[in-house]
């Protein structure tokens, strides 16, 4: 199984509509680990790690994010997989 890391921008309305509470769920479910949190200016950043197809998937829910989102962009930086983390989890 390839193993994949990114880096995730998401602009829109994504906070105050529990984006990271959410990623957090499909990244547990999808396997996949690392972190979420927001920024001060409005986005949502990730760094996330696991199997390329869970976290294709991942990616692919971040284009629309849970009920109440108004996703306007998603930036994917590919990063040198590390595996670092033991879980996924959402940063303050």
């Amino acid at each position: 199984m390839k193993q994949k890391r990114v880096y995730i921008l998401v602009r829109g309305r994504v906070q105050g509509v529990f984006f990271r509470a959410t990623a957090r769920d499909i990244a547990r479910r999808l396997g996949v680990k690392g972190w979420v949190r927001n920024r001060w200016d409005g986005k949502v950043e990730m760094v996330l790690e696991g199997e390329e197809g869970a976290v294709n998937k991942f990616i692919d829910w971040c284009h629309q994010g849970p009920r109440g989102a108004l996703v306007t962009g998603v930036e994917v930086k590919p990063e040198i997989f590390k595996g670092e983390f033991e879980n996924f989890t959402i940063r303050y």
